[in-house]
């Protein structure tokens, strides 16, 4: 087993803050970010540009809600705390403003499946939890509920939240999510779009499972061409 190293984690916390920056979908102070580890959870502290933030800076959280360091935890802590608590099958929570993303947010609007690629976040739909005031227990409920069998959901009225295994899995969702909002908004101005059918989503969740896990997509015909070459006998 490999010894879990503080430092590097930490760092690697910083870094994947200021690529949160750099590809647009956090700005200024907002968004916050954690990861799990053995004595609880690190979690980025309550308004500290990513820019101006140190390794030092992150903060020490127990599940019991108490902190070390000399700064103070996200205000945002409470769903950190719970996310990572409920959910063992995940070990980072990202939460911006990104701009599509809460555009839809403040209308309360879920992602349909009007694109394929909504099933990167483990389901059919990406939900829009209900609105609550930022920081409370509330919110943090409202985000569980949104998350079951997800991983990542739209909070009404405030951003979104990704979850992943690792940092860079967890920001490459949002990434994804945004991606997904901006879309979505565009395909809007042209009316409702078409939604894709139950059995076709289920389909392409069952092939980015099969992916997950190392393995090519094999449903009917997606092979037919990509075949590994055989050389001629001499």
């Amino acid at each position: 087993m490999i010894a879990y190293d503080d430092l590097a984690t930490r760092r690697e916390m910083v870094a994947t803050c200021r690529r949160m920056n750099e590809s647009g979908i956090n700005q200024g102070t907002a968004g916050n970010l954690s990861i799990r580890n053995p004595a609880g959870f690190l979690i980025t502290p309550t308004s500290l540009p990513y820019d101006q933030m140190q390794p030092e800076d992150l903060v020490q959280m127990s599940f019991d809600g108490t902190y070390e360091g000399a700064r103070r935890p996200s205000s945002e802590w409470r769903f950190h705390r719970d996310i990572l608590e409920s959910r063992r099958d995940v070990d980072v929570i990202l939460h911006c403003h990104s701009l599509y993303a809460t555009t839809l947010a403040v209308h309360h609007k879920e992602i349909p499946s009007f694109h394929y690629m909504t099933a990167v976040a483990g389901g059919t739909t990406i939900r829009c939890a209900r609105y609550a005031t930022f920081g409370t227990q509330g919110l943090s409920d409202a985000a569980i509920e949104a998350l079951k069998d997800r991983l990542a959901c739209l909070l009404g009225q405030h951003g979104q939240i990704s979850l992943g295994r690792t940092l860079s899995g967890a920001l490459g969702l949002a990434i994804e999510v945004e991606t997904l909002s901006r879309m979505y908004v565009q395909a809007l101005t042209l009316g409702e779009p078409p939604i894709l059918p139950e059995d076709e989503m289920q389909r392409v969740i069952q092939q980015m499972k099969n992916m997950s896990y190392g393995q090519a997509p094999d449903l009917d015909g997606v092979n037919d061409v990509a075949r590994p070459k055989i050389a001629a006998a001499s």
